[in-house]
């Protein structure tokens, strides 16, 4: 059913695309907007500086974007997207030393962003009635007894009439401010910045023959250190070396209130810093194919439209514009296509845009952006150098900082060897379950527990911190790989 004329996409990124889907079928028209000239294939562009950065495409926004465009996986993998599972297929470092290798009920997409965002707009512009417009900036928006109803372009003399607009330009959109100009107030906006700093390079991989016999792995993951004494600031890194497209990776490194190298040779130096010794020689054994690109702009930042009294009508929000992430925790393409599709499913309810139609989104989107927000929070307000409005009490910042490694780790520990633990984690992780969910199911409680007293009498279904500066251990711990099946005593 066609519930108006025009639909209006501000922004032509991710979140904007999974919107043009979502809206597709039940306007006579969508314009997509998007500000910057839009490449042909995949290609880095001004407006999408994290393109730079690794991304990862979770199961909650694979599934979502699957459902607004079928066929999207298959295309991505057909592009040279890379369909793995992390627990078999990543070397992964945490707590003192590497885990062991063992199926999971994990798996995850592996591409570029500037990838992901090509089949994209080639799934949009296979849609007839959807019109994608680059090199476009939009300089305000018009409105009418308390709804939008089109927008303005800076630079010329033209105006859109729409039926209904969607704001996805992201964390820099002026949408807020433009309707504070039109007469509503200011949205409460909550905010919580951890000083999150990243730098990324990227590498084409020897290929396959010339790669030494010890690189089982396609992904390399070396999480923080949990050792309290001293150590080089490297240590506290996140790193990694993220598998895309093209025989190519993207080595990264990030932190939580640290300096980070902004030069080819600082970054460099650092690596050989890094707490494993094997980040620095894969990226010895690659060629670079790019300057050290760094990335500041990572606090969280919720829009809080959701609380006003009165939200403007025929306009909702997608993406960063209303909830922007640290993108550490990979959330922000998996949110967008879930908001996305939410509003599509908001749409095919409706009889028409009735006055109460925005309202009632923004309320449900609130319950969505509620997980990946509270993920965010549980672990960024336990740094000292987090601010911001979410900035926790002294007492608890204290207390999420002592807990939440060792909880983690607990976790993870668990998951290794109970598989209903590994499924609910890994619901968590994939933003399909939230954290309190997990954290108060009987069944996940008792194999946590089951853990924490097996691991108290040093046996384990699945060994352990192997050697940080070594190889990581290419056997197979699966229960039905055989290595799994006799107790482990440590």
């Amino acid at each position: 059913m066609r519930l108006g004329k025009t639909a209006v996409v501000l922004g032509g990124s991710a979140a904007g695309l999974c919107t043009a889907g979502a809206l597709a079928p039940y306007f006579d028209e969508v314009v997509v907007l998007e500000r910057d000239e839009l490449p042909a294939e995949a290609e880095h562009r001004r407006g999408v500086p994290q393109s730079k950065h690794p991304h990862f495409l979770l199961n909650s926004g694979r599934r979502a974007i699957g459902a607004l465009f079928p066929g999207f996986e298959d295309d991505l993998v057909a592009a040279g997207g890379l369909h793995l599972m992390p627990s078999m297929d990543a070397a992964y470092l945490d707590g003192k030393g590497w885990s062991a290798r063992k199926r999971s009920a994990m798996t995850m997409i592996y591409g570029s962003r500037i990838l992901i965002e090509r089949v994209l707009r080639d799934k949009v512009r296979e849609l007839p009635n959807v019109l994608i417009r680059d090199g476009v900036a939009v300089s305000g928006l018009t409105t009418r007894d308390g709804e939008v109803t089109g927008v303005t372009l800076s630079g010329r003399d033209e105006h859109l009439d729409a039926d209904f607009v969607v704001d996805a330009m992201g964390r820099g959109s002026s949408v807020s401010a433009w309707l504070v100009a039109a007469g509503w107030p200011e949205p409460e906006v909550r905010t919580l910045d951890a000083k999150v700093t990243y730098t990324s390079r990227w590498y084409d991989l020897p290929s396959p023959d010339e790669r030494p016999p010890s690189w089982w792995w396609r992904h390399l993951v070396i999480m923080p250190t949990p050792d309290k004494g001293a150590h080089p600031d490297e240590h506290e890194f996140l790193v990694n070396f993220f598998p895309i497209e093209d025989n190519r990776v993207i080595a990264c490194m990030g932190s939580w209130g640290l300096e980070m190298p902004r030069t080819t040779e600082a970054f460099v130096e650092s690596a050989r810093r890094v707490r494993a010794p094997l980040f620095a020689a894969a990226m010895d054994r690659s060629t670079p194919t790019s300057e050290v690109h760094l990335t500041r702009s990572t606090g969280n930042k919720w829009r809080r439209y959701d609380r006003l009294r009165t939200p403007p009508r025929r306009l909702a929000f997608v993406g960063d514009s209303i909830c922007a992430f640290n993108p550490f925790y990979a959330q922000g393409i998996s949110s967008a296509a879930g908001s996305a599709l939410l509003l599509r499913e908001h749409l095919s309810r409706a009889e028409r845009l009735r006055p109460e139609f925005s309202a009632r989104f923004l309320a449900a989107q609130r319950k969505l952006l509620n997980v990946p927000w509270s993920l965010a929070m549980a672990r960024d307000q336990g740094y000292a150098c987090a601010v911001g409005t979410e900035k926790a009490p002294e007492w608890r910042r204290r207390l999420l900082e002592a807990v939440s490694g060792p909880a983690f780790r607990l976790i993870v520990g668990a998951a290794r060897e109970d598989d209903v633990v590994d499924e609910h984690f890994a619901k968590v992780f994939n933003l399909d379950e939230s954290l309190r969910d997990m954290m108060t199911n009987p069944r996940v409680l008792a194999g946590l527990v089951r853990y924490r007293i097996r691991a108290a009498l040093g046996r384990h279904r699945v060994p352990f911190d192997f050697d940080a500066r070594a190889e990581p251990p290419v056997t197979d711990y699966s229960p039905k790989g055989g290595a799994a099946e006799t107790a482990v005593s440590r």
